[in-house]
């Protein structure tokens, strides 16, 4: 099928990441659409969708690290650590220095324990943490390791009286919260602070550079995919070339002999069609997921 494979979309603002989702669902005409990563409504930038089939990849990149643009505004508190929210607290922020800022966001970089913004999809109790804090109930989540490996200020700016708006790159681990960031931030400078503009600028290998937007994919419609299920596999995954016998026994869930690697790869046949994502266990090589509609050759 021409639509089995990933899109990379320019996620505009003030959509969820589901509507994305059911919108190239609309266009595609394919049931089968997800994503990878969710984005807040009010963040923009790289949302990876797959369709059909290649939709057995996306755990493949749940782990995948991400990066960002940022917009950090010190000097004001939110509910949702974000400019969605209500505002709870205002402190004047107007004293702290650019050397105070980049001392904060240095303690901030590395491997660090966060604690996820209260008005965030982490379950509690079986139920989503923003759907406790709406329905007026108080939230304590655990902190949680994750790794903020690139934390780069691009501009400190004091055009607003008593606030301060700091821009960044920042490259992090998979389950970062750059709300979270944002709110650490202000409270480790005594003045509060939250994010106002986030864009996301690539998930792993996949990034900004190739992401189109809604209006162009409905232009293109039904031919939404634009890097094939194959090419994808390639790009997510190690891979392995075999032969026409072998691929065709994998297609229909057969072993084959362990090649010595750790972690799953993709196989593919001669023809350069991906046939399966496989792990080795106990000396053979066993598909995890099979994505080849029958056997190849």
């Amino acid at each position: 099928m021409a639509n089995d494979g990933l899109v990379v979309v320019d996620k505009p603002a003030g959509l969820t990441s589901h509507d994305v989702v059911a919108r190239v669902r609309r266009l595609a005409g394919v049931r089968r659409v997800g994503h990878a990563g969710t984005l807040d409504p009010m963040a923009t930038g790289v949302l990876v969708v797959a369709v059909g089939r290649a939709t057995r990849l996306l755990t493949y990149l749940t782990g995948a690290g991400k990066g960002y643009a940022a917009t950090i505004r010190l000097g004001r508190s939110t509910v949702t650590d974000d400019a969605a929210g209500e505002v709870v607290a205002e402190l004047p922020a107007g004293a702290v220095t650019d050397q105070q800022v980049r001392a904060g966001l240095a303690a901030l970089t590395g491997e660090i324990d966060q604690v996820p913004s209260a008005v965030s999809a982490v379950k509690v109790g079986g139920r989503r943490a923003y759907q406790r804090v709406r329905a007026g109930e108080r939230v304590t989540l655990a902190a949680r390791r994750v790794v903020v490996s690139r934390l780069a200020v691009q501009a400190i700016r004091r055009e607003l009286p008593d606030l301060v708006d700091v821009d960044l790159e920042l490259a992090c681990s998979s389950g970062t919260y750059v709300r979270a960031i944002a709110r650490d931030l202000g409270a480790g400078l005594g003045v509060g602070g939250h994010l106002t503009a986030l864009r996301r600028t690539f998930v792993d290998g996949f990034r900004l550079a190739e992401a189109v937007s809604l209006d162009e994919l409905s232009r293109r419609a039904p031919e939404v995919v634009t890097i094939s299920l194959s090419e994808a596999a390639r790009r997510i995954l190690p891979h392995r070339q075999v032969s026409a016998e072998q691929a065709r026994a994998l297609a229909h869930g057969g072993r084959l002999p362990a090649d010595g690697r750790t972690g799953p790869y993709a196989v593919f046949a001669p023809t350069g069609e991906v046939v399966a994502v496989v792990a080795e266990h106990a000396g053979a090589a066993r598909p995890e997921v099979v994505l080849a509609p029958a056997g190849p050759g």
